[in-house]
């Protein structure tokens, strides 16, 4: 349910939901009002009914509109801790969600953050076509509920497009990517942004002879330490725990866990790339000046090197 998911052939504002309605019908696939806090709220009512509904929203046509239902949003995260376990909303959140489209300041925004901050929400980013089947089909598939963030300015980026994965792929949530290997640096992003430091691992190569790893989260909440290479998880492999460079990149703000979790192993700061502190505004030589771009990670990745 959500706004015009089942609006005659259009299947919403990305034509994401195309063909469900005809699939599918009208009992499990419809429209709902351009009412946010309607349709978080109604959807959590759903998810009682039984255990075996799983509800999937578009909770509104860009993440930048949900800010009418924070409060059903921060109700509903409560709700497997306050029933101490007994229930569990089964809800899935699709936005489209980022910039690098020109929306300017109510359709460019980035909500992970908040969302990060409420205990009882899982978040997920993918930057590829097949990631977003896999973790959508576990999210759909697990219980809790899911705030499934899909960069829509990869919804039409033949850079982001998959081979079919097959009916029964699934990726757990928690699981990273290495996106590309290398041993100079690790660089960590997650959405659109994934491309852009691939793109950037290999001007670092073909410019500088610099190896940078990428690393794709994928899911920013719930993940796991055990699957990230250069981190943690994969240090046994190398001879110390020297030379290990790491560098975050997001169109929005990154939680500081690799200091945390990960300082006796770093050899120098961990460098951060993002948005500038300003709203993503509407002009595309504005846009481009706020978000991060490739030649950003390059010379933040230089300085990480050379420090």
């Amino acid at each position: 349910m959500g706004q015009d998911v089942a609006s005659k052939e259009k299947g919403g504002v990305f034509n994401v939901t195309k063909g469900m309605q005809q699939e599918f019908g009208p009992s499990r696939v419809f429209n709902a009002p351009i009412a946010e806090n309607h349709i978080v709220g109604t959807a959590n009512g759903f998810a009682r009914f039984r255990d075996d509904v799983w509800v999937v929203i578009e909770a509104a046509q860009f993440a930048d509109y949900l800010w009418p239902a924070m409060e059903q949003i921060v109700d509903t995260s409560h709700d497997y801790y306050r029933s101490n376990g007994q229930f569990v909303p089964n809800i899935v959140a699709r936005l489209a969600s980022g910039g690098y489209i020109n929306g300017g300041l109510y359709h460019s925004q980035n909500l992970e953050a908040v969302f990060a901050t409420l205990p009882g929400l899982r978040v997920v980013i993918p930057a590829f076509a097949d990631d977003a089947v896999g973790l959508l089909r576990h999210a759909m598939r697990s219980r809790g509920i899911t705030f499934f963030l899909e960069p829509k300015y990869l919804y039409n980026q033949v850079f982001a497009k998959a081979a079919n994965p097959g009916e029964n792929y699934e990726i757990p949530f928690g699981q990273a990517r290495v996106r590309r290997e290398g041993s100079d640096l690790t660089i960590v992003s997650y959405g659109t942004t994934v491309h852009w430091c691939m793109r950037a691992a290999t001007q670092l190569k073909d410019e500088h002879d610099i190896e940078a790893e990428v690393i794709d989260l994928r899911s920013l909440v719930r993940w796991t330490w055990t699957p990230w290479s250069s981190l943690c998880g994969r240090l046994p492999r190398r001879s110390s725990c020297t030379k290990i460079r790491c560098s975050a990149v997001s169109e929005a703000k990154l939680r500081r866990q690799i200091t945390e979790k990960c300082f006796d192993c770093l050899d120098g700061p961990v460098f951060r790339v993002g948005s500038e502190y300003t709203p993503v505004p509407f002009a595309k030589v504005l846009e481009k000046e706020i978000l991060p771009q490739v030649e950003d990670v390059v010379k933040k990745a230089l300085e990480l090197v050379r420090y």
